[in-house]
């Protein structure tokens, strides 16, 4: 992330987060640790992946004191292996210890997505299709989660409700229809925003191409529907799968043609990459 982005629009997130951990004190450190003392320690994988959220992880403890000082060895995006030393930290212990928790919950979550993320867009090398990320992310965690899909490979669709037109099946049934749905979007977005719709039967499809839709999402259609649907799509529309897409059966779409699969388990289903902080001591 760059610091602009950071700034903006991460550092009040990661300051809840800490007041989350500590909400009057760090009573633990605070009885064993009664003056500041100068220490250093080891930011170590204990799997193998990719990691991602290495400056989120600073970040942490240089809002709790700006002096602390993180070397890092690896890099966001980088594959990383169970033992690597991944970054030394030096600062007061007592930051050390108050900010681990929080530092650790975030790199360890934008890890695992990404090492998630890239199992999953491994197997669409050689394909046309992009894998992109949905709105199913963990509350005040959107921008660490979708930056951690596109650390492992993936793509971001729209960050949130202000970013695009997505009409769903309850937008649908909300307007009265496909066509109905479709003309009232193009009536009211900017004519830059495209506007994409949600079909799950080839009727829907068939009527959302003479609405004019630009994208079509092929929802929780089976893959022989979804050949059919790209087919008579015949590129008039760029095209989207969407519904229980995961690592163990998106090969199924691969030779599809679909411009894009979304992918909810990205973000909602990927576990944690575990790293540690360890072998904490004076200097």
């Amino acid at each position: 992330m760059n610091p602009i982005t950071t700034k903006l629009n991460v550092d009040d997130l990661i300051l809840m987060a800490l007041k989350e951990d500590i909400s009057s004190e760090d009573v633990t450190t605070n009885a064993i640790m009664r003056e500041a003392k100068l220490g250093k320690a080891d930011l170590i994988c204990k799997q193998d992946g990719v990691i991602a959220g290495l400056g989120v992880f600073q970040r942490v403890f240089e809002l709790l004191d700006d002096k602390v000082a993180v070397k890092m060895y690896y890099k966001d995006g980088d594959e990383v292996k169970k033992g690597d030393l991944l970054a030394e930290i030096t600062g007061d212990i007592r930051v050390i210890l108050s900010g681990e928790r929080t530092a650790l919950n975030y790199l360890q979550r934008m890890s695992g997505i990404a090492t998630y993320t890239k199992s999953v867009s491994r197997l669409l090398e050689g394909s046309k299709t992009k894998l992109l990320d949905t709105r199913k992310t963990t509350p005040n965690m959107r921008i660490f989660e979708k930056y951690a899909v596109k650390v492992g490979g993936g793509y971001n669709h729209r960050y949130n409700l202000s970013d695009g037109v997505l009409i769903k099946d309850n937008h649908i049934g909300a307007a009265g229809g496909v066509a109905n749905a479709v003309r009232m979007a193009k009536e009211y977005a900017p004519f830059v925003r495209k506007i994409e719709i949600e079909v799950e039967n080839l009727d829907m499809l068939k009527e959302a191409l003479e609405a004019g839709a630009d994208i079509i999402m092929l929802d929780n259609m089976s893959p022989d529907e979804m050949k059919q649907a790209v087919e008579l799509v015949a590129g008039r529309a760029e095209t989207e799968c969407s519904g229980n897409i995961t690592k163990e059966n998106i090969a199924k779409i691969v030779d599809i043609g679909v411009d894009y699969v979304s992918s909810g388990a990205l973000t909602h289903s990927a576990p944690i990459l575990d790293v540690s902080l360890k072998n904490l001591h004076a200097v």
